[in-house]
């Protein structure tokens, strides 16, 4: 296993962490972003991270990794082939997230869930509840980057791969915007 030194090491030299003042898909700013896509960009250093969540739930008899599009699908299948399991993605529905395209889960079938960014839990929770409807049997959750305020809880052992607690702000109430800097929208989704 890599340190966190080592693992901040990547994200600085791939410019996966960035500063500024940021407007999150949530609506709130930030004074710091991970652009996630920058790692999954390169192949080796996301062999890397994926091998970090793979050998910390090594012993756990692992059948089924899932993760939710986008993203996510490019992690669960690297940790799924260190694993020797099956990869199974969750898409957006207007329910929620579901297994489509023939994907399904067998009663009490092992599944590890894993995404890339964690802020609100959002994209987790609800691959999680996929995989409970689908009967499967949530063993633990893993994401490459927690910047969220406090983990969750999702009554599954949970391994990020970096954790850095970053403090966001309604847009109503954001010191970096009275200190008049200007409004970055990172990602895919306009501003």
């Amino acid at each position: 296993m890599l340190s966190d030194r080592e693992i901040l090491d990547i994200l600085i030299r791939r410019q996966v962490l960035l500063e500024g003042h940021f407007l999150l898909t949530s609506g709130r700013h930030s004074q710091y972003y991970f652009e996630k896509f920058r790692i999954l960009q390169y192949p080796e250093e996301c062999k890397i991270f994926c091998q970090q969540i793979a050998q910390k739930f090594s012993d756990r008899s692992i059948q089924t990794v899932a993760g939710p599009t986008t993203g996510g699908i490019i992690i669960a299948y690297q940790v799924a082939q260190f694993l020797e399991a099956k990869a199974i993605y969750a898409e957006r529905t207007p329910q929620g997230r579901d297994f489509l395209r023939g994907m399904s889960l067998s009663p009490g079938e092992k599944v590890l869930v894993v995404d890339d960014v964690l802020t609100t839990g959002g994209s987790v929770r609800e691959t999680v509840d996929a995989v409970r409807r689908g009967g499967g049997d949530v063993v633990g959750i893993s994401v490459f980057i927690d910047r969220s305020a406090q983990a969750p809880d999702f009554a599954a052992p949970f391994f990020p791969v970096y954790r850095q607690e970053v403090i966001t702000f309604p847009a109503s109430d954001c010191p970096l915007c009275r200190q008049g800097l200007p409004l970055q929208k990172p990602g895919s989704r306009p501003l």
